[in-house]
């Protein structure tokens, strides 16, 4: 694509509009705005790597992005009133002119009838060169006018992860083209979850793009997407698609996702139901006047195959017993453990709670061990005299009962 052809002939540069699909009504609530050129030699032809190229003057790019603006604005006019559009700038060619052009060309369409509370600026300021502190100025003033921000590509990594915390975009939108396949690691997994947490701390919605496969389209259902986009979807089309294209789909694959989901939940609490009958049986069998780390030995023949280590702490954390741990050969007990505090570590003080009130054992999420790098689970449950014991289970264990890894 010749950078001339296009400044030249921007009669032929036209927007075109990606779908963006709602979790709770499975239908259309927006279009993603993207510039196209009509090549007379290639066709039609994505204008993203010309916004990208940094060799090519900002001023250019920004004339060819307000062309894809306005007409995608003059043919939005035909939209329902409810519909979102997405509209992505770069933070260096917003701040051209402290972003008063496109301010004035959104509350131009806000006479004509597209309120700028459905406008959503998808702002990239990850290579920004000029003063955050002016940019986020900017981003809180439009926010006077009801447009809405969102942070897009997030999930490629975490470069602006503490922007987030201090600006709190309207939307987080989660770019899930490295999670192709179930091949992806669970260590990305895990900190693509942790955005939901950031996402529902910060009041934000999350918007997951990129979706290719079910497998993605899953991820992100049960990872607190609101809305999702992809070519799974919807392709990027010239014309806007109907809102209702996938409603009979979506309500299809939503139902599939929520049995899958519900018969693992079915299978985690059977698993702590199995795992507290079988220590409280081991524990009946025992003599009261044992110690601590008598009870952990004598719990680990009932235990082996499941578990690798044992302790027990008191309510505040503080652990009673050494560590009984199972090496290649044994179990051995590691006294060095002995009084180290666990309270720091997050949910600790509310699991204790929850047994104390409950009186069984809880089961843990699944997580990676500092020590031994597995991916694996710990269920705790009370004892006597407000101490709680803890049995870190073995990852091959794990594996072996259907969805707990």
């Amino acid at each position: 694509m010749d950078i001339l052809d296009v400044l030249t002939d921007l009669e032929n540069v036209v927007p075109f509009f990606q779908p963006i699909f709602s979790a709770d009504e499975h239908r259309i609530i927006g279009y993603e705005i993207l510039g196209r050129y009509h090549s007379p030699d290639s066709g039609v032809v994505s204008l993203g790597p010309f916004f990208l190229d940094s060799q090519i003057p900002e001023e250019y790019r920004l004339e060819v992005d307000n062309t894809v603006l306005i007409k995608a604005l003059n043919k939005s006019l035909m939209l329902e009133k409810d519909m979102l559009l997405f509209i992505n700038r770069d933070a260096d060619i917003l701040m051209l002119d402290d972003g008063e052009q496109f301010l004035e060309q959104i509350l131009q369409f806000s006479k004509q009838g597209i309120s700028p509370d459905r406008i959503v600026l998808e702002i990239s300021a990850r290579n920004y060169i000029g003063e955050l502190e002016h940019l986020d100025h900017l981003l809180n003033y439009y926010r006077t006018y009801g447009i809405k921000i969102a942070f897009d590509k997030i999930g490629d990594d975490s470069s602006h992860l503490d922007r987030i915390g201090q600006l709190s975009p309207d939307i987080l939108k989660v770019n899930l083209q490295v999670l192709r396949s179930t091949a992806a690691g669970a260590a990305y997994r895990d900190i693509l979850y942790s955005l939901s947490l950031l996402a529902r701390k910060i009041g934000a919605t999350l918007l997951f793009e990129n979706i290719e496969t079910s497998f993605q389209l899953q991820f992100a259902w049960k990872n607190g997407g609101h809305y999702y986009q992809g070519y799974y979807l919807c392709p990027p089309e010239e014309e806007f698609s109907p809102r209702n294209i996938l409603k009979e789909k979506l309500r299809g694959e939503c139902h599939s996702f929520i049995l899958s989901e519900k018969k693992k939940l079915e299978q985690l609490f059977s698993l702590t139901n199995d795992l507290q009958e079988r220590i409280q049986d081991l524990l009946a069998k025992m003599k009261k006047q044992q110690s601590y780390a008598e009870l952990l030995r004598s719990l680990s023949g009932g235990l082996e195959g499941i578990a690798f280590r044992m302790y027990i702490c008191d309510e505040d954390g503080f652990q009673l017993s050494p560590n009984l741990f199972r090496n290649i050969r044994e179990w051995e007990l590691q006294s060095a453990y002995i009084e180290k505090n666990w309270s720091w570590r997050p949910y600790f003080l509310e699991n204790i709670i929850r047994m104390r009130y409950g009186k069984k054992g809880i089961l843990s999420d699944r997580y990676s061990d500092i020590e031994t790098g597995e991916i694996i689970r710990t269920f705790s449950c009370p004892l006597a005299d407000k101490d709680f014991l803890f049995v870190d289970l073995s990852s091959t264990y794990l594996y072996s009962r259907e969805g707990m890894l």
